[in-house]
């Protein structure tokens, strides 16, 4: 039994280096510390920093006294975002912190992992790229752009892309150690797994969330713009945003340095906040427009059919876990035009990260958890708003 054991610990250590199964089953489900984990390249912060103003005493006045689980389980507020192992909840209205917290040994100088934040972000590059001529137009073919994609992929567009229809063959399990997703996420060579990629649907005929989507845009950027994806992130929106911290993004490898676009993003509470101010003020931070004022607008106006009328250009309507299941669980969900959109959405993370933006009430609000928890946070975001 001994012997099989270290035998077990010898083949993973052997593996973790090479082989993403070994790295899967050494450091299994992703988690906080993942940031760490990885290879990772520096994105730097400009010369000037944007400050929110201070909260105003007593910040408990801003928030639910009591928050109910989806179990039926009250709890006050604060012992609520504990439960559910939140590290970081952060609102801001008309530039005013209204409250802010941090726990578990976190601080608001602590790095977060975005997870699936990221995408977001890389939907607000592909605005920018569109608007500076490196993309024609979101009706491009993939293959204008990365040429050694499968020729499958030749009906596919970055529109396609963009929104989840695709139709491209990915498995977005995070417990299968053979899927895509774990490929992705713990393999040392993206570019090698990207090629090895095929379509298999026709496509625009289905929806189907899959991180795949999302490196491939993020490898299109840099084709059309002759710059890795951090440097282009690092000009166009860190630098300009007055973020206080510098921030980074995890690579495959030291070899390889490719950034994984669909996940992993590092960065502090307050200057999530500062990319969600960007998109509640449409694209135009402090009179200068970084992001293209019709691009935020077509991305969050969730109307017509290539959004599904949930899912838009990488953002979600802010929407319950339920309604994220359906989505997540279907290829084919189409919802219809009287399902009228919220004013508000959100930006979300495997592991319960938001951004949440609500143009009407002027106010975004940044969580960041290492657990989902048992929280409705779509619900409990709008009830926040409406306090404020």
């Amino acid at each position: 039994m001994k012997y099989i054991k270290y035998t077990i610990v010898l083949f993973l250590a052997l593996s973790l280096n090479s082989c993403h199964v070994g790295r899967f089953f050494y450091w299994n489900f992703a988690d906080t510390g993942d940031l760490n984990k990885f290879e990772q390249v520096p994105i730097e912060k400009g010369g000037s920093t944007f400050y929110f103003k201070e909260p105003i005493a007593p910040q408990e006045t801003t928030v639910p006294e009591f928050i109910t689980t989806k179990k039926g389980k009250q709890f006050s507020f604060k012992d609520a975002l504990v439960k559910s192992k939140t590290t970081a909840f952060l609102v801001v209205k008309d530039d005013q912190i209204l409250y802010e917290n941090y726990f578990d040994g976190y601080t608001k100088a602590t790095d977060h992992p975005s997870f699936s934040v990221s995408k977001s972000f890389i939907s607000a590059l592909i605005g920018i790229a569109i608007e500076e001529g490196h993309i024609s137009s979101l009706d491009d073919p993939i293959r204008d752009y990365l040429p050694e994609l499968d020729t499958s992929f030749d009906p596919v567009t970055i529109s396609h892309i963009i929104n989840m229809q695709s139709g491209v063959k990915f498995s977005e399990g995070y417990f299968n150690p053979f899927g895509e997703v774990a490929k992705f996420y713990y393999g040392t060579n993206l570019k090698k797994f990207v090629k090895k990629l095929k379509v298999t649907k026709e496509p625009g005929t289905s929806w189907k969330y899959i991180s795949g989507n999302t490196q491939l845009l993020s490898l299109a950027l840099e084709s059309a713009t002759g710059q890795p994806l951090h440097l282009y992130f690092q000009e166009k929106i860190w630098k300009p945003l007055g973020m206080e911290y510098n921030a980074s993004w995890n690579i495959d490898s030291k070899k390889n340095q490719t950034a994984k676009a669909f996940c992993c993003l590092n960065a502090r509470t307050r200057d999530y906040a500062k990319f969600a101010r960007l998109y509640l003020n449409r694209g135009n931070w402090n009179g200068t427009q970084i992001i293209p004022e019709s691009w935020v607008d077509k991305t969050t106006s969730f109307t017509d059919e290539t959004s599904n009328y949930i899912y838009s250009h990488h953002w979600w309507r802010n929407i319950s876990t339920q309604q994220l299941l359906a989505m997540r669980t279907s290829e084919s969900t189409t919802l219809q035009p009287a399902y009228a959109p919220d004013v508000d959405y959100q930006a979300r993370g495997v592991l319960g990260q938001f951004m949440y933006i609500n143009p009407e009430k002027n106010i975004v609000i940044i969580r960041l958890g290492d657990k989902f928890g048992a929280i409705n946070w779509a619900t409990l975001f709008r009830e926040i708003s409406e306090m404020n």
